[in-house]
């Protein structure tokens, strides 16, 4: 982990001409280096810098630094192993076999992303944000970052502070997991602040179905009246795309899936 956060460190030092090389132009290029979530839809721009790797099921890596690629390799891997045996214990807690979720979303081929974050001293952080709230696709995310603060959850409409312990993997719910659990787990709502002093590195390691996976509640939860499917199905590559091609704000795409949705169009 602390390799991993310093390979992080050591790109975003890189020149902007070197992590110039690494700008990606589509929400699917499999390296993108840039500034802000959505430079073409989103009206402020955030207070940071970023790096998404596609990570699985192919692996990918910068060229820059000469580290990354074998650190960022080993700790993908090992990240993957833990969400997946986190996903075996949800599967269980729904009532369905161990490996039900890893089966349906055929996760040999599931979507594995890293995205590291730079939040630099910001002059006005009052003025400022560092991510806008959202949810994230795909399962489970698995955040650690570099011991400054900044990442805020939502709770009861209030936004609380979360200080992870050293060491220690913060790990959000994504609306894959609320949308196959069809609402007995709710996607976290989360955004990063940022400060005037000292700079945040986070690093995100998002873990989704494969790409072409319909992903929709699961057959075992919706088969009687009283538990009607609370979303419909969608492909996980158009989730993904719808998303990551609009401005991010709470649950705006989970919404689009939503049961309910449909009986207003």
């Amino acid at each position: 982990m602390k390799e991993m956060m310093e390979e992080c460190k050591f790109f975003f030092d890189l020149t902007e001409e070197e992590k110039g090389e690494f700008e990606g132009k589509h929400v699917l290029d499999p390296i993108r280096s840039g500034t802000s979530f959505n430079a073409s839809v989103e009206k402020v721009f955030c207070w940071r810098d970023f790096l998404k790797v596609f990570v699985h099921p192919q692996f990918r890596s910068p060229t820059k630094p000469c580290g990354f690629r074998e650190i960022s390799e080993k700790y993908c891997k090992r990240t993957r192993e833990v969400a997946r045996e986190l996903l075996k214990g949800i599967s269980e807690s729904l009532g369905l076999e161990a490996s039900s979720i890893d089966k349906t979303l055929n996760l040999n081929s599931g979507l594995q992303l890293l995205i590291a974050n730079l939040y630099p001293p910001c002059p006005q952080p009052d003025l400022a944000m560092g991510l806008p709230p959202h949810s994230d696709h795909g399962l489970l995310t698995l955040l650690t970052q570099n011991g400054i603060g900044g990442l805020q959850l939502q709770h009861n409409s209030k936004w609380v502070n979360v200080d992870a312990p050293p060491n220690s993997f913060l790990v959000n719910t994504g609306d894959h997991i609320e949308i196959l659990s069809n609402g007995k787990y709710k996607s976290v709502v989360h955004r990063a602040i940022v400060n005037s002093k000292s700079t945040r590195i986070s690093l995100a390691i998002a873990n989704g179905p494969s790409l072409d996976t319909v992903v929709c509640p699961a057959q075992e939860l919706i088969d009687n009246e009283s538990q009607a499917p609370a979303y419909k199905g969608m492909k996980y590559i158009e989730y993904l795309e719808l998303q990551q091609s609009n401005r991010l704000h709470i649950k705006s795409c989970l919404d689009r899936v939503r049961m309910r949705n449909l009986i207003n169009i």
